[in-house]
């Protein structure tokens, strides 16, 4: 379907402006402009920061998005990578959808802070979050949080975080989540699906912004195959992975790479549920205050992590 007139205006908007050169300078543009587009917050019951030491010490900060109406008892979470292509973005950019998204799921969101390249590239991250991982399971049961049922996701680069998490444990020998959120998941480092072609550019997201990404992300690394835990798509193998929700967007260069790993996780014998968002771009849930219609990206994306949860 095409796009609705709101996001039409929006994205020719974009379009008019050349990226900057320097992708600090596009961080600082994104940590500023991303919040308005949200529209205004919503409410939760509580708002918690922890501090975790990632292996090489660094301390992590996680944010705990707790939803009003949860049960007695030990209650479910996901953890929660954002997006922002690797290099830019903050728990600050993500309190809005972190919040609409803990309202959506009736569960515990907890954001992760991991570092950002190019001046932590892969697989810093990755590790960051995987030790955020590791913390929030060891420590379920004195958060009051449900071991069992424990999931992780993200958006767009998170996603990638995600999806390689689960690769990670599983290469480690070490339990999966209960699921796994991939919301329009960067995935192929190789670029090539036929979606890059169809929105290569005047879509929100271009595919020269996301090769910029990608260069930022495995700064200095032989690209040439990527290693899978950096593309997940470059993964040989699938099974074994944590039960599977994967959101994609219609009008977006990653769509293709995040149907076809969805694909591949069902053809591996993974519970994978795979909608595509029609009318929707690249990094919606962000898009609140220019079109309410977006809305449905954390309210799916919500819908199915209850079910997952239940």
């Amino acid at each position: 379907m095409l796009l609705e007139p709101a996001l039409q205006q929006f994205v020719d908007a974009v379009a008019a402006h050349a990226l900057p050169e320097d992708l600090r300078e596009l961080r600082a543009i994104s940590e500023n402009a991303l919040p308005q587009l949200q529209g205004a917050p919503q409410a939760v019951a509580h708002v918690t920061e922890h501090t975790v030491i990632a292996r090489d010490g660094h301390a992590l900060e996680l944010r705990f998005y707790t939803p009003e109406g949860l049960p007695d008892g030990p209650v479910p979470a996901l953890l929660f990578a954002h997006g922002g292509g690797w290099f830019q973005c903050s728990l600050a950019v993500y309190d809005g959808p972190c919040r609409a998204l803990a309202n959506a799921s009736g569960c515990v969101i907890v954001a992760v802070g991991y570092r950002l390249a190019p001046e932590h590239p892969f697989p810093v991250p990755l590790h960051d979050v995987a030790d955020a991982w590791q913390w929030l399971q060891d420590n379920a049961e004195r958060l009051g949080l449900d071991p069992r049922r424990l999931a992780i996701g993200g958006d767009s680069a998170g996603g990638n975080l995600a999806a390689a998490g689960c690769l990670l444990l599983r290469e480690q020998g070490l339990p999966q989540p209960c699921h796994q959120l991939l919301l329009y998941p960067a995935l192929d480092a190789g670029m090539g699906s036929g979606s890059y072609s169809d929105y290569a550019t005047g879509y929100y997201l271009s595919a020269e912004l996301m090769q910029r990404c990608w260069q930022a992300y495995l700064s200095g690394m032989d690209l040439d195959p990527p290693p899978a835990l950096a593309s997940p798509a470059h993964a040989t193998d699938l099974q074994g992975l944590a039960p599977a929700s994967v959101l994609s967007c219609e009008h977006d260069p990653l769509r293709d790479e995040a149907e076809q790993y969805a694909h591949r996780l069902q053809a591996a014998g993974v519970d994978c549920t795979l909608e595509r968002l029609p009318g929707m771009i690249h990094a919606c849930i962000h898009l609140q205050d220019v079109a309410v219609s977006t809305g449905m990206a954390v309210q799916r994306a919500g819908d199915l992590l209850r079910q997952a949860l239940a």
